[in-house]
């Protein structure tokens, strides 16, 4: 999953990107709030990690007009502000979560991971659909209990179709998700990823929508590791 990382601290932005890579996630980092207006138009992050304290200025003055125009990628305020009235003014301000500095790496994950879970609309962290189930912290995958190899970007393209069951995902969108902006991306790269998941988990576990994109297949396309379906 992508996370759009709003840090002028280069430090902390440095140990948080370091951090969240090694949970699969898919980090870009920006210092101010003119990089973060361009990056958030560049690119579709899931979700949003904002410090207060930015070079050119507040960045909750930033959430404020990202919710009065619609935009409601769910955003977690990270800062040394720890007063419950700074708190107060961040959930008021449109943010989902506030987070106070210092933090532990592991809540910070687990606040993230809430975070993509109410957007999904989904009140468990599993994240199953028929006989395969993903579990988000463990960073695996099983199939009627079978665990199933995927390699990190198979992981993440995985779950990025397990958050939205419903949706067609443009190739644009798959892609964000599984790579940075920085990131040199080959033109059959999502391809080819598409094509191991289906050989690992059923020809019909990701469907293709002529002209628009890709989307999740019903829970009965999913087969187990032996190439059977689950009973």
């Amino acid at each position: 999953m992508h996370v759009l990382l709003i840090e002028d601290d280069a430090l902390v932005a440095s140990g948080i990107q370091a951090g969240l890579t090694a949970y699969d996630f898919v980090v870009d980092h920006v210092s101010n709030i003119a990089e973060a207006k361009s990056a958030l138009e560049a690119v579709a992050s899931d979700v949003v990690i904002l410090d207060r304290g930015l070079p050119d200025g507040d960045g909750l003055v930033l959430l404020e007009a990202w919710r009065n125009a619609g935009i409601d990628v769910p955003v977690l305020v990270l800062t040394a502000r720890d007063g419950v009235s700074d708190r107060v003014a961040g959930l008021r301000g449109g943010a989902d979560d506030y987070l106070v500095k210092p933090f532990d790496l592991d809540e910070l994950v687990a606040r993230l991971q809430a975070l993509l879970r109410r957007a999904a609309g989904r009140s468990r962290t599993l994240i199953e659909h028929g006989a395969l189930c993903l579990d988000p912290l463990a960073r695996e995958v099983t199939v009627a209990g079978c665990p199933v190899v995927l390699s990190r970007r198979e992981l993440v393209l995985l779950e990025t179709f397990l958050q939205s069951p419903r949706s067609v995902l443009s190739p644009d969108q798959l892609k964000d998700s599984l790579y940075g902006m920085s990131d040199e991306v080959e033109s059959n790269a999502l391809n080819v990823h598409i094509h191991h998941l289906r050989r690992k988990l059923g020809p019909g576990v990701i469907e293709t929508v002529r002209g628009l994109g890709y989307r999740l297949g019903q829970p009965s396309a999913v087969v187990l590791p032996s190439g059977e379906r689950p009973q």
